[in-house]
């Protein structure tokens, strides 16, 4: 988890210094901030389950640790920073998508220069990238539909991911932590035992935590979606 997090300093850098920005660029981008941060924090009761896993009888016996692979038999950690990843990826598909436009704009320009004929078409498929005051390169989604679509589609990608993750989290993870003292029995260990988790609260309620965040991720890029295909894809020029 530590390097995922030394990862994204430098992706976050790139964001804030990036030349091509297009609407509600900085929400998905904080959203990003924020979701590392309570995954961070998420992990940290976990790191030790093992440890935390006993059963009556000899804690580092074959026993403990067949009945821990049968209650813990889907994965967790490794799932949640896999999933982190697709969210990152759906973030930074729209960066690149916009990266082409603006390479686009910028080659479509200097070909305008060179040939007069190519001018009012240059002039046209310039407009979707305007450069504002500051030298910043904008998106405009009122001027084409099809960068509307794709934008629509790195978003509704997010929410796939986001939806994934709250099932990941809801029925393969809490469950294993809600059943309460755990009645197991393996073939190795033909005998019944009694098994529990230490500060199983603590653990759910990391679980709780990610899947509000992840809701209300949810939440937000459906409104959004809603709103663009209103705002955006019925009124492009």
């Amino acid at each position: 988890m530590a390097a995922i997090v030394t990862g994204l300093i430098p992706i976050l850098r790139t964001a804030v210094d990036a030349t091509t920005t297009y609407k509600c660029r900085s929400l998905w981008f904080g959203f990003l901030c924020i979701r590392v941060v309570i995954l961070f924090l998420a992990e940290l009761p976990f790191t030790k389950l093992d440890g935390d896993f006993s059963c009556n009888g000899t804690k580092d016996s074959i026993c403990t640790r067949a009945c821990f692979n049968r209650l813990f038999h889907k994965p967790m950690m490794v799932a949640w920073n896999f999933i982190f990843v697709l969210v990152i990826l759906s973030v930074l598909l729209m960066e690149l998508f916009a990266s082409h436009l603006r390479s686009l704009t910028r080659k479509r320009s200097s070909q305008v220069k060179a040939d007069v004929e190519l001018e009012d078409q240059g002039k046209e498929e310039a407009l979707v990238v305007s450069i504002d005051s500051t030298g910043k390169a904008v998106i405009d989604l009122h001027r084409d539909k099809g960068t509307v679509v794709f934008y629509l589609f790195s978003i509704m990608l997010r929410i796939v991911v986001e939806s994934w993750f709250v099932y990941v989290l809801l029925f393969w993870n809490l469950p294993a932590l809600n059943s309460g003292p755990y009645r197991c029995s393996t073939d190795i260990c033909s005998e019944l035992h009694l098994c529990v988790v230490r500060a199983a609260p603590e653990k759910c309620m990391s679980i709780y935590a990610l899947a509000s965040i992840s809701g209300i991720i949810i939440i937000c890029s459906l409104l959004f979606c809603m709103y663009s295909i209103v705002h955006y894809l019925f009124n492009c020029k």
